[in-house]
């Protein structure tokens, strides 16, 4: 394979100086800074999808009240590794609105998923409870502009996988009575009516059971979240959709050919649903060298293991070794910049969102290592000749648009259509 990422130690740092003082120029412009910050009063800073719930989980087991979040969080979280979120940094940032994804892993399924998802959900909910004067909980458009405009961040509910429900759409429903507003059809591997990004195809997209789950959500007001599905289910979900589809953490397949991201062919598709593509930071999905030299990297592994087997300090020098050959390639704000302006360009601006996935990646790129980074891309960007309007629509518009229009053909449906009872079963003759 060709050896994409750099070798040289000298140019990769220098690469990595000249990134930083761009961005350090950019940021410190003060017409350009006053214009972010006046953008950002305007209208909420809307993050798609923040992790915290599960790093909470990981440090703390059920105990929310065990890590601090009025405190940085940068070198260390309830005795376990630093965060990329805290109190302090949320206010520099200036966040508006936050959906925290209550994500489990795909590997726990039936019941258990369904206990652990609501035990998720009482995660996220206890930060507006901890932290009344910074966060509040937000179900509607109208609950994020008021809590927006009260200078608090509105607290939002995302489901991060469609195991979660355990394939019952009674259960689905009460997710939603009990906060979340969008769900993720899958996650890393597939349900049993949707294909992953990540895994085999099974249904070339959804089974018959999977449209009926889009409908359903439809009904209620739940925003389809087609991140981290295969591309056969983000056409096959925006052919039965009614209202906007969001991606909530995913970036260009234009740029990076990442089975994770949005590709070129799919973005017409969401520009006529009005749909909303919230672009990521994820070092991966954004960089094809990242992307590359962690494929080389994992292989490594995998062949020194086997070299090595039974020789852990052997294999652990071996990496090392090749580590200092093969130094990490550089991912930069300015790399994710190009992601939005790329986004914008094919499906217009209407198209454009943030879903950072915080506190759910192990790096992010230079110049957007926390919360607080958020102006900073938004100057970049203002740096590039996007217009106020734009920044604002980027910032929080598009995701407010497209949850007023799946608010209004939740209320048309619900005035002509029963709640759905089919079951996987009864549709596919399976469980």
């Amino acid at each position: 394979m060709t050896n994409v990422y750099p070798r040289d130690r000298t140019a990769l740092v220098l690469a990595l100086v000249l990134a930083g003082a761009a961005q350090a120029q950019t940021a410190a412009d003060p017409k350009i800074a006053a214009r972010v910050g006046k953008v950002l009063a305007k209208t909420p800073l809307i993050d798609g999808h923040n992790d915290v719930p599960w790093g909470i989980r990981m440090r703390v087991g059920v105990h929310p009240e065990k890590v601090d979040l009025s405190a940085d969080t940068t070198a260390s979280a309830g005795g376990g590794p630093g965060m990329h979120t805290d109190i302090p940094r949320v206010k520099a940032g200036r966040l508006g609105g936050q959906f925290w994804s209550v994500y489990i892993p795909a590997s726990f399924d039936g019941p258990i998923a369904v206990e652990m998802t609501l035990e998720q959900i009482d995660i996220a909910k206890s930060l507006a409870q901890r932290y009344p004067a910074v966060f509040e909980m937000a179900y509607t458009a109208d609950d994020i502009v008021r809590v927006h405009k009260a200078g608090r961040v509105a607290s939002l509910v995302g489901i991060e996988g469609g195991h979660q429900m355990h394939d019952s759409l009674a259960v689905l429903r009460q997710f939603y009575a009990a906060g979340a507003r969008y769900m993720t059809l899958t996650h890393s591997a597939n349900t049993r009516w949707a294909d992953s990004a990540t895994a085999a195809p099974q249904f070339d997209g959804l089974s018959a059971f999977g449209k009926a789950v889009v409908v359903e959500m439809n009904r209620m007001g739940m925003l389809v979240d087609l991140s981290h599905v295969s591309e056969a289910t983000m056409k096959d979900a925006l052919e039965v959709a009614q209202a906007p589809v969001i991606f909530s953490h995913s970036s260009a397949r234009g740029l990076n050919d990442h089975p994770r991201n949005v590709p070129d062919a799919v973005l017409p598709l969401v520009k006529a649903n009005r749909g909303v593509v919230m672009i990521t930071f994820v070092p991966d999905f954004v960089s094809r060298a990242r992307m590359e030299w962690t494929a080389a990297r994992g292989a490594e592994t995998a062949r020194t293991n086997a070299l090595y087997v039974g020789q852990p300090e052997r294999a652990k020098a071996a990496m090392a070794a090749w580590d200092e050959a093969n130094p990490q390639p550089a991912v930069t704000l300015a790399t994710v910049a190009d992601h939005v302006d790329h986004v914008a360009k094919v499906c217009g601006m209407d198209c454009v969102g943030i879903g950072g996935d915080f506190d759910g990646i192990g790096s992010t790129p230079t110049g957007l290592e926390g919360v607080d980074k958020y102006p900073d891309l938004f100057a970049e960007l203002a740096r590039r000749g996007w217009t106020d309007e734009d920044l604002g629509k980027l910032a929080g518009g598009n995701v407010l648009r497209a949850l007023r229009e799946a608010e209004a053909v939740a209320k048309k449906l619900q005035a002509t259509t029963a709640p759905s009872y089919a079951t996987l079963q009864e549709l596919e003759g399976k469980r």
